[in-house]
């Protein structure tokens, strides 16, 4: 009788009735995801409608709802390519550095008299002065704001490079700081699009850089390029102001430095705001779609304890006066302040739909973007193309698996049913496995499986053909079976180890449908593992248990 524990069979069916399950909501792909797109509606606060209980009552909630992520290449979707305009941060860099300047040439004012900023080009402050023969003095003054560059190519740099030039005193970005400024503009505008597009609850996009200034941005299952970039495109910088005046004009003038900026939802209607904002977007902590009192959608946020104590010191003191919610460059809401709000946290009202205050809850949430971008490429890749491409390799697959179980079934009788059964199986493993680590299936991931069918047969031809040899050296059939699986045992997983070295490289080194193809192959070189030791053997143990045939044919 063959060894195989209770415990093992136990173990064995588990894990294999496990893969079933996982695997079964992939069968019904388009059922489970509308009724995951209603549960996640609802979760979020939407209201119910026919749509969403009909979505619900295709699939019991009892069940497991966890679909494998499918590529671009299969589902279609969105492909954007954006360029991030890292020079726009320089001027902000030098105009954040003004007030420091004036103060630090203030303190001089004795020796270099009168102190005028002049207008000039991007990338440049320059500041007059009146007594040029102080200028060296100005010059070392402004000097001491500089900082070291952190950086290994700028080591020993420093972050601004100031100069005389005549009568005006001249600070611009040093070469060395120009570069670290564009990593770390490039590392922030990639963090930002990335946790824009996943506050969508898209599933698996692929957002990398590409050369110096290049975003490449691909979400599977979108509609359209335009609806993406209506996602990542917006700067979404969030600003809270004191209201100087409400004006019709849009040329009126401002005094002071003051800003006019337009109503978002009154046309015609333009405010006056105090330069400097009481609080900004950047101590924004979360930002949640909600309803005012009226019913009406609107945006929750709450800021950080900086935020908070800043934002509840100017209500105290500013009750009864407006304030203004800047959102890129316009007045989405002017409340009156009608009590102190303690504890950092308010609500943004507008003629929002539910959709726009979802969306702008995701900007706010995700932060500003640190430069513009510009678009250089975008395409949207209809369902259609992908359903050409899962069809094409759907078609390989059975034409792949129907090949393998006649071939294994002609050869090996018996023993090939219970290695296509295996076969089987191993396939609704691998499914599973992807469902459960979230992992993309792609074209060449489809490749990648149907390698893996050709593969999982493999080791059960070397235990079958070993089974064999020991059969005409007289063993009978018990023990033919057991010495089958041992001699073959170190042979299967050599080859195997070798191929999933291969495939752990690939995913390494590799990227996009590489990875796709590394990750199927892979899971698929485990699960077959699993089932030509395990499973088959399973089978084996119990129909010999079974039947106790005196001999057998391989």
């Amino acid at each position: 009788m063959l060894q195989y524990p209770t415990w093992k069979k136990v173990l064995v069916l588990l894990i294999c009735l496990a893969g079933i399950v996982f695997t079964l909501p992939n069968g019904f792909y388009g059922r489970v995801e509308q009724a995951n797109d209603a549960r996640a509606a609802l979760e979020a606060g939407a209201a119910p409608t026919s749509e969403m209980t009909a979505a619900l009552e295709g699939w019991p909630g009892f069940l497991p709802a966890t679909l494998v992520n499918l590529g671009l290449d299969l589902r279609g979707g969105a492909h954007v390519l954006v360029e991030v305009q890292v020079e726009d941060v320089y001027a902000e860099r030098l105009e954040a550095l003004w007030p420091e300047v004036r103060d630090a040439l203030r303190d001089l004012r004795g020796q270099v008299g009168t102190i005028r900023r002049v207008e000039t080009t991007p990338g440049e402050l320059r500041v007059r002065i009146g007594e040029q023969a102080a200028m060296n003095a100005a010059v070392d003054a402004v000097y001491g704001l500089t900082q070291p560059v952190a950086t290994l190519t700028g080591a020993g740099a420093r972050d601004y490079e100031v100069r005389a030039d005549g009568d005006e005193l001249v600070v611009t970005l040093s070469e060395a700081e120009k570069t670290a400024t564009d990593n770390r503009t490039m590392e922030q505008s990639l963090e930002i699009i990335r946790r824009r597009v996943d506050e969508t609850g898209t599933r698996e996009p692929t957002i990398q850089r590409q050369g110096e200034d290049r975003i490449l941005v691909q979400v599977p299952g979108l509609g359209s390029a335009e609806e993406l970039l209506a996602i990542i495109g917006q700067t979404a910088k969030l600003t809270f102001h004191a209201v100087e005046q409400v004006t019709g004009e849009a040329d009126a003038q401002t005094t002071g430095g003051n800003l006019l900026f337009p109503a978002m939802d009154q046309e015609g209607v333009y405010y006056i705001l105090e330069r400097r904002p009481v609080v900004s977007g950047e101590q924004l902590v979360d930002a949640q779609p909600g309803f005012d009192q009226n019913g009406r959608p609107a945006v929750t946020f709450r800021f950080n304890p900086a935020g908070g104590r800043a934002f509840g010191n100017f209500t105290a003191e500013n009750i009864g006066q407006p304030f203004a919610i800047v959102l890129d460059e316009q007045v989405i809401s002017a409340p009156v302040i009608q009590s102190h709000i303690p504890g950092g946290s308010g609500i943004i009202t507008g003629n929002f739909s539910l959709e726009e205050s979802t969306r702008l809850a995701i900007l706010l949430r995700a932060g500003a973007l640190p430069a513009e971008i510009q678009v250089l490429e975008q395409r949207t890749i209809g369902p259609e193309l992908g359903q050409d491409s899962i069809d094409a390799g759907r078609i390989a697959s059975l034409v792949a698996f129907v090949a393998v179980m006649v071939y294994m079934a002609l050869s090996y009788g018996l023993f090939g049913l219970f290695a296509n059964l295996a076969l089987i199986l191993n396939v609704a493993l691998i499914f599973a496995l992807l469902a459960i680590i979230g992992a993309t299936l792609t074209l060449p991931g489809i490749a990648g499986i149907v390698l893996t069918i050709g593969m999982a047969v493999d080791a059960n031809v070397l235990i079958f053909e070993r089974i064999r040899e020991e059969l005409k050296n007289s063993r009978g059939p018990a023990r033919a079976i057991q010495l089958g699986y041992e001699k073959a045992f170190s042979a299967i997983v050599d080859a195997n180890i070798t191929t999933f070295i291969a495939a752990v490289i690939l995913f390494a080194i590799g990227s996009g449908p590489v990875r796709g193809f590394s990750i199927t192959l892979g899971l698929g070189i485990m699960t077959s593992l699993f089932t030509a030791l395990m499973v088959t053997r399973l089978f084996v143990s119990m129909w010999f248990d079974a039947r106790r045939p005196k001999t057998i044919e391989v």
